[in-house]
C-alpha cells in the first residue's frame, strides 16, 4: 500500500482526534458536561430560503434531471448565477466559464494547487494556517513554507514573505477570515502582498499565483470588510465554499473561480478542469448546484457568532487569557499560559473543556476554540475556564 495514504489514514488530525473523544466523554459524563469547542461544525440552522429552494425544486423538478449528471465542471446555469453575483457584488471580471464547481473548499483547495504545482514547487503561506495545508500541498507534489505572522496582530511579516520568496514559489496562500485566529487580512495587507507578488513575479521571470481559501468571508463582524483578492491581484485564484455561510458543511458544495484576467488564464481553468477530473472531482452534487444558484447573497444569522464571540472573548480576557480579536470566522487563538499547547490542553480536559493546540496550526503556544457551539453551552463552560485560568494563577 502507499505508506503515505497509510500514515494519513491512519493517524486522524488533531482536531478530529478531539471530536472523537469528546463524543465518547460524552458517553460516559453526559453530553452537557462536556464543552466541545474542537470542530469548526455551524450551530446555526441554514436560511430558511435554503429549505424552501430545495422543497420546491424536490416538487417541480424531473426527478431524473434534478439528481443526474451536470458537466464536468459543474451546471451551466448555476456557474453563470455564481459568476453574475460575484460581479455585481465585487465589482471585478468573472466568466461562468471560469467557475469549476467542487465539493466544498477544500476540493477546490486539492484541484487548485494540482492544477498549479509540479514536483519540487514550493507554495508559502501563513502562520496560523489551516491543519490540511500541509496535506493538499504535498498531494500535489510541492514543499509548504509556513512563515510567521506579526504576533501582536497575525498580519503578514512581509519582512519574512521578502525573504522567502524564490525560484521555486508557485503560489501563495492564504486565508481571510482566518482559521484559526479569527483575523481579517486588511486592505493595506492585501495592496502590500499584491505589489510584492507582482514584483518578485517580475524578478524571476515566472508567474507566483494567489489562492485564497475563503469559506468564512461572510462570517465578519462590526462592519468589516474582506477584500476581493482579484481586484488587487490578477493571478487568483478563489476557493469557496458554502459550508459556513450557509451552514451546510455536510453538503460539500462550493467552486473555483479563476481570474479571467490571469495570465494564461484558459489554460489554468483548462488545468483546473484535468486536476478536478484527476482527482475524480467532476459533476459536484447536482441537487446542492441547483439550489445555490437560487440562494446567491443570502447568509445564515451571522449575529449569533458574534454574540458567541463577544460573551468568550470577554470573559476569557477577563480570567486572565490573552487573544487577538477574532474580526470573522468562528474561532478564537488564544496564547497558552505555558509554552506547552498540548500540556495545556490536557489539562483543561479535567474540566471537560476540548481545546485544539495550535501546533498543527503551525503555532506552538496557543490554543484554538471553535465558538461555533450554542451561547447556552459556553455559558455553562465559564467556570471550567475560570477554573483553568486560576490553576496557572492568571
Amino acid at each position: 500500500m502507499n505508506q503515505r495514504m497509510y500514515g494519513l489514514g491512519s493517524k486522524r488530525s488533531v482536531i478530529r482526534e478531539i471530536f472523537e473523544f469528546g463524543k465518547k466523554r460524552a458517553q460516559e459524563v453526559g453530553a452537557e458536561s462536556v464543552y466541545d469547542f474542537s470542530l469548526g461544525n455551524p450551530s446555526v440552522n441554514p436560511p430558511k430560503q435554503v429549505e424552501e429552494v430545495l422543497e420546491e425544486l424536490l416538487r417541480t423538478e424531473n426527478p431524473t434531471a434534478l439528481h443526474g449528471y451536470t458537466s464536468a465542471q459543474g451546471d451551466f446555469t448555476v456557474r453563470k448565477a455564481i459568476s453574475d453575483y460575484i460581479s455585481k457584488t465585487h465589482g471585478v471580471a468573472c466568466d461562468p466559464d471560469y467557475i469549476y464547481m467542487t465539493c466544498g473548499a477544500a476540493a477546490s483547495l486539492v484541484i487548485s494547487l494540482s492544477a498549479l504545482c509540479e514536483e519540487g514547487d514550493e507554495v508559502i503561506t501563513f502562520a496560523p494556517y489551516f491543519t490540511e495545508y500541509k496535506v493538499f500541498t504535498e498531494t500535489a507534489g510541492a514543499h509548504l513554507v509556513a512563515l510567521d505572522s506579526d504576533p501582536e496582530t497575525f498580519q503578514i511579516d512581509f519582512s519574512l514573505l521578502n525573504k522567502a520568496i524564490n525560484p521555486k514559489t508557485r503560489a501563495v496562500l492564504m486565508n481571510s477570515p482566518n482559521n484559526p485566529s479569527g483575523v481579517v487580512y486588511n486592505e493595506e495587507t492585501i495592496r502590500r502582498l499584491a505589489k510584492m507578488l507582482t514584483e518578485k513575479s517580475a524578478e524571476y521571470g515566472k508567474t507566483i499565483y494567489l489562492v485564497t481559501d475563503e469559506p468564512y468571508r461572510e462570517l465578519v463582524y462590526g462592519g468589516v470588510k474582506v477584500p476581493y483578492l482579484t481586484a488587487y491581484y490578477k493571478n487568483t485564484l478563489v476557493c469557496y465554499s458554502y459550508s459556513k455561510s450557509l451552514s451546510l458543511p455536510g453538503e460539500r458544495i462550493g467552486y473555483i473561480f479563476v481570474n479571467p484576467e490571469a495570465e494564461n488564464a484558459k489554460e489554468l481553468y483548462l488545468a483546473v478542469c484535468g486536476a478536478g477530473r484527476a482527482h475524480g472531482y467532476v459533476c459536484a452534487p447536482s441537487l446542492f448546484q441547483k439550489m445555490i444558484a437560487r440562494c446567491q447573497g443570502i447568509t445564515s444569522d451571522v449575529s449569533v457568532y458574534e454574540k458567541n464571540r463577544d460573551l468568550l472573548v470577554g470573559a476569557l480576557r477577563e480570567y486572565g487569557f490573552t487573544c487577538v480579536q477574532p474580526d470573522g470566522a468562528f474561532y478564537l487563538f488564544v496564547k497558552t499560559p505555558e509554552p506547552d499547547a498540548g500540556a495545556f490542553c490536557e489539562k483543561a480536559k479535567k474540566y471537560d473543556l476540548l481545546l485544539v493546540p495550535g501546533d498543527d496550526f503551525g503555532c506552538k503556544g496557543y490554543v484554538r476554540i471553535a465558538y461555533c457551539v450554542s451561547n447556552d453551552m459556553i455559558r455553562r463552560s465559564l467556570p471550567a475556564f475560570k477554573k483553568l485560568a486560576s490553576e496557572y494563577g492568571l
